[in-house]
């Protein structure tokens, strides 16, 4: 392999793929990334066995080939390269790489014992980025850390007609959001349901990374067996086409339907920027995991947010409306209730409430909301 390529197409193709590189790893061809070398393009690829990324950039390639390379070293030398052209040139288990008068030498790895990536699945719509970047960020923050229960860890995107539902739960919480998309042409399965459940974590971070993309385009096999091959992510950066492969989770989250429907509930309203600052400032009295008290009161026409115990305790009061009940009280966790606070983007917050120890439904204030957050509220109050 022998090939031309500007510092920059080189390192910004080199730290997409690394993001698929693990933290670390007992088996060195894990931690490497793979260079690929066809006329006129340069493709840089990593994986971790549950997320591949790949980049590709124009380059001068006067030989072809590839090469393994350990990841991290490659990354750390990108970064440290003088501006300019970069010429990247394999000598037997060599791979050399030179800028500006500065060579580095890398040792290579061998390329048999690199696990084949997942096959890549074919185009099957459109998204706009930005927007699915916000989306997944507004309901990934209801999703699991218990690896031990997968399926509670994992974000769920369920396409049916022009609509995307993206889905996520620990069971003391669970977040929806809905947003258009552009589904595959008329034909096929195209008009479909089509569900999968992919990584939160993982997904978070792809999408963030791809937000600038523009139109983000979802590479998908509505054929393939639950849990099985990958779901993934593509678009353009700066002029690179870029890639990434998710693994798919085994199952699916249990239904919200019934869950949302909070039958006789009182209905509250109140500013969402000034909730979670009140909450923000008085649960730095709270121990540990004690709950932060709303009570809601229709006749003073305002919210008092409280939180600790005896004399350490923290108070501060809002406006707000109340329709439905004289009074309510609920109370949360507060880590929770400023995860889904801070979801919000409107400036206006709904909550239908049920009382203490029941669901709360958070939604925008606006009319029927695209995106909703369930909490359950503790039974202990302050």
């Amino acid at each position: 392999m022998d090939i031309r390529i500007t510092r920059a197409e080189l390192a910004e193709a080199v730290a997409w793929a690394a993001r698929a590189l693990p933290g670390r790893t007992p088996v060195p061809v894990l931690g490497a990334l793979l260079l690929t070398a066809e006329p006129g393009r340069l493709a840089v690829s990593g994986s971790d066995l549950e997320t591949s990324a790949r980049a590709g950039a124009d380059a001068e390639v006067a030989v072809a080939g590839r090469v393994l390379v350990p990841g991290r070293r490659l990354l750390d030398i990108c970064r440290v390269l003088p501006d300019g052209p970069v010429s990247c040139v394999r000598e037997g288990n060599r791979l050399t790489v030179e800028a500006g008068g500065t060579r580095f030498g890398l040792s290579t790895l061998p390329y048999e014992e690199y696990p084949a990536p997942p096959a890549t699945p074919p185009v099957y719509g459109e998204v706009d980025a930005a927007a699915f970047a916000t989306a997944v960020g507004q309901v990934a923050v209801a999703a699991g850390r218990d690896d031990t229960l997968p399926v509670l860890t994992g974000v769920q995107l369920r396409l049916e007609g022009e609509e995307m539902t993206l889905s996520a739960s620990d069971r003391y919480r669970y977040a929806v959001r809905r947003l258009p998309w552009q589904p595959p042409a008329a034909g096929g399965r195209a008009g479909e349901a089509v569900e999968v459940l992919l990584p939160a974590r993982r997904l978070a971070e792809v999408a963030r990374a791809l937000g600038r993309c523009g139109m983000l385009r979802l590479l998908l096999d509505p054929g393939a067996a639950d849990g099985a091959g990958a779901v993934g992510f593509e678009g353009g950066l700066g002029g690179r086409s870029t890639r990434a492969l998710l693994r798919r989770l085994e199952g699916r989250l249990p239904g919200y339907g019934s869950l949302f429907e909070l039958a006789g509930a009182a209905v509250a309203g109140a500013e969402c920027g000034a909730l979670a600052e009140a909450v923000r400032r008085v649960a730095v009295v709270a121990d540990g995991h004690s709950p932060v008290r709303l009570d809601f009161s229709a006749a003073e026409d305002s919210l008092l947010v409280r939180a600790g115990y005896g004399d350490d305790v923290a108070a501060q009061r809002l406006p707000a409306v109340l329709r439905g009940a004289e009074e309510v009280s609920v109370a949360f966790n507060p880590a929770y209730l400023l995860d889904a606070l801070n979801s919000f983007e409107g400036p206006e917050l709904r909550l239908e409430l049920l009382g203490s120890g029941q669901r709360v439904l958070l939604g925008s204030g606006a009319g029927h909301s695209l995106h909703r957050h369930l909490l359950m509220s503790v039974k202990q109050l302050v």
